[in-house]
């Protein structure tokens, strides 16, 4: 019998991730589920007090239209039968249920600061989640950890991560940033703002002051603000209007392809940073520049999906054959580059 795989979702981003992957490992039975918890986090979890979450509201009811969507078994909450292996986009969190299969863990993107939540987290032994991603990791509760650079296989080693477990395999959707150069997006030579849903997930943010910034870098020139896809449109729309007035805002599209137009990228805490560090941009972020380009994923014309496969099927104990599933694809994409 063929062995079964979950892979457990988030946004749109990691579910796109885990999609990618999944291609590789076609000959497996591979089910979705959204990102899901148990205990008194899944009790609350259905209700409505976690919809600024990957654990409820937009976020769960993007995941599960996108797995109907593209045609891929729905099994939420990987309830429906034993799984041989789990691939998962967070450790934030970790059901029980999936505890007693193999496990692998693969890195969204960029991790939060560590600040003094962080060192509560790690050394308190207080829930991962209290501390957002800068707990990414810690959880130790897997067999291989996917990641997106040296640079970031050093950073988690830091952290406490058992160095055995770690691999640097680069991570689907930022390691072919220059696959977005060729793009239909009408504008060109602009300052893109990319905003961040800091205050939809509760957190402290001076969006006037954010404004203000993106304005003195623009001094005069175009400025296109594009709204993280979890923040409330109406009110940040307001705020731009208000502050930057004549600022394009745009709420939906392909930032990443912004960022390839763009001379100037301004965010915070976002990912999308390190775009626009391999595509050469000036860039404005919270955190060091120069900390971020040692961290940089790796470019590798795409194939990251195709690395964790590997690592999956080396798991599960299967030969990574000459053929199988997903495999010609991918070389004949490495092939076209």
């Amino acid at each position: 019998m063929k062995n079964n795989i979950l892979f457990i979702c988030g946004s749109l981003n990691q579910t796109s991730m885990m999609h990618k992957i999944s291609m590789h490992l076609a000959d497996y039975n591979c089910w979705f589920s959204p990102y899901y918890a148990d205990g008194i986090v899944g009790y609350f979890s259905k209700t409505s007090v976690l919809n600024f979450s990957i654990l409820g509201g937009q976020f769960r009811k993007r995941t599960i239209d996108y797995i109907l969507s593209n045609n891929l078994q729905l099994d939420a909450g990987g309830k429906d039968r034993y799984y041989d292996l789990v691939v998962t986009c967070s450790d934030l969190i970790m059901p029980k249920n999936i505890l007693k299969s193999k496990i692998i863990l693969v890195q969204e993107g960029m991790t939060d600061p560590e600040n003094i939540m962080f060192y509560l987290v790690k050394y308190l032994k207080l829930p991962r989640w209290i501390a957002s991603t800068s707990t990414t990791g810690l959880s130790n509760q897997y067999d291989i950890f996917c990641v997106a650079s040296e640079g970031y296989k050093n950073l988690f080693i830091r952290k406490g991560i058992l160095s055995s477990k770690v691999i640097v395999t680069g991570i689907p959707n930022f390691d072919d940033c220059t696959d977005y150069i060729n793009n239909n997006f009408p504008y060109k030579d602009y300052v893109l703002a990319a905003t961040s849903d800091s205050r939809e997930t509760f957190k402290f943010e001076n969006r006037k002051k954010f404004i203000a910034k993106v304005n003195r870098i623009a001094s005069g020139r175009k400025i296109i603000f594009k709204l993280h896809p979890n923040e409330f449109v109406e009110r940040a729309t307001e705020e731009i209007n208000k502050y930057s007035p004549g600022a394009t805002v745009l709420s939906h599209g392909n930032t990443e392809q912004m960022i390839a137009n763009c001379s100037v990228l301004v965010t915070r805490y976002s990912t999308c940073a390190y775009v626009g560090l391999i595509l050469g941009k000036e860039v404005y972020s919270e955190f060091d520049v120069k900390e971020l380009n040692k961290l940089l994923p790796i470019q590798n014309g795409g194939i990251s999906d195709y690395n964790i496969a590997v690592a999956a099927r080396s798991l599960l104990g299967d030969t990574v054959r000459k053929n199988y599933p997903g495999r010609t694809n991918t070389l004949q994409r490495i092939k076209n580059k």
